[in-house]
């Protein structure tokens, strides 16, 4: 079964792990302020440690001041190491939660990991945050690249491996692009940014890529580069390169990004939280047993004209039921937290946070997490 549903629907089915409390509830809920400084939801382990995606480092550093202001004596330890290690962490009971633009895999086996690492009880994928990836590239003089996604697919697969290439210059008449090498820059880390990112190339280049998809990169690279942080940071100092970012690490570097043109028609379409809220706003939820997951192809080759085509969710890794309580209590208290105070400036930085509409669906399993 397939259904269109619009962006206050969408997040809390993102996962094949949804819990039961999550679907069938349609109550829209207003922003309410969580435990001052009195800690009235605070309690628990003192200290938290969590590792994963490098693409919500400056959303979990918004999340984390919160927390600590909210609660104070309380704090969270997060290493932005990438999606893959981020699960490994989790799976192996190193960190008390894992941050993943991908959802745990049962065909890897992460799932029953996962149910072992948290005492026989299920883990759930909680989205927290949304965010756009971005195609950004150094090339002075040019401001206002524009791309489709064959072409793209074919500067990261090495098939296109000059600026000035027919492929290129057929999509900016008139633009001053030089004979010049394209450096490809790529993630050295296993990443679900580069997952979602490869899953774009592979839905929407209408058989350009022809390369396998995950969390490594399978295309052609000139340099590596660990983490979103350290790609956008190799863009920044090399000369005509061109990588993918979440974009806050673009952004933070002042990366230009490309436009691109997508499979709805229309003018190239230039990264801006309205053209993801338009992507967001027309995404198609798909029913896997009794659980709504989200398609991510209908972001890839969206129908709606101005939507950008290449946006990711992340979630945080949690144990429904803890072995240990005190973690629990603590996890319980963080993730509050993020949902409420810590969404506030997360605009400002890049990402598109959870909809109202759909706290009241989180937080209700968040407060079953014990």
């Amino acid at each position: 079964m397939t259904t269109r549903k619009k962006l206050g629907t969408i997040v809390a089915f993102a996962t094949l792990l949804v819990p039961s409390t999550l679907v069938g509830c349609d109550k829209t809920d207003t922003v309410r302020s969580v435990a001052g400084s009195d800690g009235s939801i605070c309690g628990g382990q003192r200290s938290l440690k969590a590792s994963g995606s490098s693409a919500q480092a400056t959303a979990m550093a918004e999340f984390i001041t919160a927390y600590t202001t909210a609660c104070p004596g309380y704090t969270l330890h997060y290493a932005p190491s990438g999606s893959g290690v981020g699960v490994s962490e989790f799976l192996s009971g190193q960190t008390d939660f894992g941050g993943s633009e991908s959802t745990l895999d049962p065909h890897k086996g992460e799932v029953y990991q996962a149910r072992v690492r948290c005492g026989d009880n299920d883990a759930w994928d909680l989205p927290m945050v949304f965010g756009p990836i971005a195609i950004s590239y150094n090339l002075p003089g040019v401001d206002s690249l524009v791309l489709d996604a064959p072409t793209a697919a074919m500067i990261f697969n090495g098939t296109v491996t000059s600026w000035d290439s027919p492929q290129i210059t057929a999509l900016n008449p008139g633009l001053p692009l030089p004979a010049q090498p394209i450096v490809v820059v790529y993630r050295s880390d296993q990443s679900g940014t580069t997952e979602n990112f490869q899953n774009y190339l592979d839905i929407a280049s209408d058989g350009a890529w022809g390369r396998a998809t995950g969390k490594t990169f399978t295309g052609s690279g000139t340099k590596a580069a660990k983490g979103s942080v350290g790609a956008a940071a190799a863009v920044k100092t090399t000369p005509g390169s061109i990588a993918y970012n979440e974009w806050s690490s673009a952004r933070k570097q002042n990366l230009t990004t490309a436009r691109l043109i997508t499979s709805a028609g229309g003018d190239p379409v230039r990264l801006s939280m309205e053209t993801v809220s338009e992507a967001i706003a027309d995404v198609t939820i798909t029913s896997m047993g009794e659980f709504p997951i989200i398609d991510t192809s209908s972001f890839y080759k969206s129908a709606q004209p101005g939507a950008y085509p290449i946006v990711q969710g992340t979630y945080e890794i949690v144990c429904s039921q803890y072995p240990n309580p005190e973690v629990a209590s603590a996890v319980r208290a963080f993730l509050t937290v993020a949902l409420d105070q810590g969404q506030k400036n997360l605009a400002a930085s890049g990402y598109t946070p959870i909809p109202d509409s759909l706290k009241s669906r989180l937080r209700a399993e968040i407060d079953q997490i014990s």
